[in-house]
């Protein structure tokens, strides 16, 4: 391969990564919830066990989007949420979120449960839940 070649091939690969590593992510209800809009600062209290208003669940440790979605919405460290949920789950206080393997899990429990609150790649979410927020 020929230097322009393998340039042309790493510019258009450089271009691409963007969109794959980046996804983006909402935060979805059931369609049926009256809620219409939430600020992330809400969103924020359900996953740290500040409300009870809505049941959170979310993506298995391993995904990409769970650390992202901690980072943009929850300001915190996975290692900072998995204490704030110990110390909530030993005293009685509440339970911690459900945990998915994937996002259509997530939309597919999200949609069963009229309680649900999740968060998903905004390309996983269909009609079948509403999209209350936007991570920017």
């Amino acid at each position: 391969m020929k230097m322009r070649d393998w340039l042309v091939s790493g510019g258009m690969l450089a271009a691409m990564l963007p969109s794959l590593a980046n996804a983006e992510l909402v935060v979805i209800v059931n369609k049926d919830n009256p809620a219409t809009k939430m600020y992330l600062s809400q969103v924020s209290q359900f996953y740290l066990g500040g409300s009870s208003l809505f049941a959170p669940v979310e993506l298995a440790e391993t995904s990409s989007l769970k650390a992202e979605f901690y980072k943009k919405v929850l300001d915190k460290e996975p290692s900072q949420v998995q204490a704030i949920w110990a110390k909530l789950t030993f005293t009685g206080k509440a339970k911690p979120p459900k945990e998915f393997k994937t996002a259509a899990e997530v939309r597919k429990y999200v949609a069963e449960t009229p309680n649900a609150i999740g968060y998903v790649d905004k390309a996983t979410a269909d009609d079948s839940v509403k999209v209350v927020a936007v991570v920017p």
